[in-house]
């Protein structure tokens, strides 16, 4: 009897140790892990992958509530991470940065300024938030403005990521489009 106790209490232990782990292992998997557009055009050399960039303001009310909303969901976390290199974007940093053999820089106006990559990337249509796709030879497959839901970001990440965008219009890919990772209580 003293053993079948020693070993209930001990298994009991185990996994009051384990839980916490596991608990922050699931945390992290379920949080998208934004890398800066220097690690994402780093790693992206070695392997190939698309990217996804997240384009932002830190005075923009509805990038915090597509934050908050739309990339805080794990099933779209999960996703965004799996298929491509999530990369935040300020539209307003003044850090010069390399794209295409370029170097892009901030540029100063009367009220703020903006980065010239941003306005690069988003066609000179600065419009937050943004998001943008490239293929996996960074190259731009398009700019996507506005705040998305979660459901309307899972049709749009789902068309880039499986490649849908060389072969279906948009049009006849919602109309199809079953979801798949986002459920409508969101």
């Amino acid at each position: 009897m003293r053993r079948i106790c020693v070993g209930l209490l001990f298994g009991l232990y185990c996994s009051l140790a384990i839980q916490p782990a596991m608990a922050q292992e699931t945390t992290q998997q379920e949080k998208i892990n934004w890398l800066t557009w220097e690690q994402a055009t780093e790693v992206a050399k070695k392997s190939k992958k698309k990217i996804l960039l997240d384009v932002y303001t830190e005075w923009c009310t509805w990038c915090k509530r597509m934050d908050e909303k739309t990339f805080q969901q794990p099933e779209i976390a999960r996703y965004i991470n799996t298929n491509f290199y999530p990369v935040k974007f300020d539209a307003e940093q003044k850090q010069n940065l390399e794209y295409k053999d370029r170097v892009y820089k901030y540029i100063k106006t009367s009220n703020k300024g903006y980065h010239e990559l941003a306005a690069e990337l988003l066609k000179g249509r600065l419009s937050f938030p943004s998001v943008v796709f490239l293929d996996e030879d960074m190259n731009i497959i398009q700019a996507i403005p506005g705040f998305k839901s979660p459901e309307e970001f899972e049709q749009i990440v789902t068309y880039f990521a499986k490649d849908h965008y060389k072969t279906t219009p948009w049009s006849a890919f919602i109309k199809s489009y079953k979801p798949i990772l986002v459920s409508e209580k969101h």
